[in-house]
């Protein structure tokens, strides 16, 4: 079994990030793409935040349309900051050894990986598929291939590289689409439209909480359930 594994803060989740996972999905054969909304993001800690139960309920609404596509509660149920390593350790207690897990992520997100918790160890849990953009920050990605020892792929295709695991690091060029949730939060605080940049589903739900209206429309008052991962 090949699943794909999408983690993000989703806040809100976008079109931009249903259309590079079901892009994904059909392109490596893959029987789900897994989207994890992060509980409570390492990089994140001092910035507003939407409660958790919102980012997953928005997911679940813009999951719903792609039968590719499903949202995983997981790192909700986890105390404490939400690590990338204790997901993919989780992801294969839950699913098996046996299971192929595809871990997605952007290249700006990939070039600070550094900076994770445990960074060498999380390429044993899975492969790596890096949304690429053409000619964006190649430079940035051969340092980090060279210090993690990623070797390009002896007989594989273009952007396909093998870890020391063994596990493959692949990049793939989606379709470009220039939506950020940052964009979107903006919008919203403007009172502009952000039809066609959610799903229809995810803005109805916004305009109904009343999010991002303003610095303080995240929420920030409840507690999140869970800080995790």
């Amino acid at each position: 079994m090949k699943l794909g594994i999408l983690g993000g803060t989703f806040d809100p989740i976008h079109l931009g990030h249903l259309r590079s996972a079901e892009e994904i999905a059909q392109y490596l054969a893959l029987e789900k793409v897994y989207l994890i909304p992060s509980a409570q993001p390492p990089h994140k800690t001092e910035s507003p935040i939407t409660p958790f139960r919102h980012r997953l309920a928005m997911s679940r609404l813009g999951t719903d349309c792609s039968d590719l596509l499903e949202t995983m509660d997981l790192e909700g149920k986890r105390a404490g900051i939400s690590y990338s390593i204790e997901t993919l350790r989780e992801l294969h207690r839950i699913f098996g050894p046996s299971t192929e897990l595809f871990f997605i992520l952007g290249t700006d997100a990939f070039l600070e990986i550094k900076t994770w918790r445990d960074y060498k160890r999380l390429f044993e849990y899975a492969h790596f598929v890096i949304l690429h953009r053409d000619g964006c920050q190649d430079r940035g990605l051969t340092g980090i291939f060279s210090d993690l020892d990623i070797q390009a792929a002896k007989k594989g295709a273009e952007n396909y590289f093998v870890a020391p695991s063994g596990n493959a690091v692949i990049l793939i060029t989606p379709t470009r689409m220039e939506i950020s949730s940052t964009n979107i939060r903006n919008m919203v605080k403007e009172d502009k439209s952000i039809r066609f940049l959610v799903p229809e589903s995810v803005r109805v739900y916004i305009v109904e909480k009343g999010f991002y209206l303003n610095d303080d429309s995240h929420g920030k008052s409840e507690a999140l359930p869970h800080n995790h991962s």
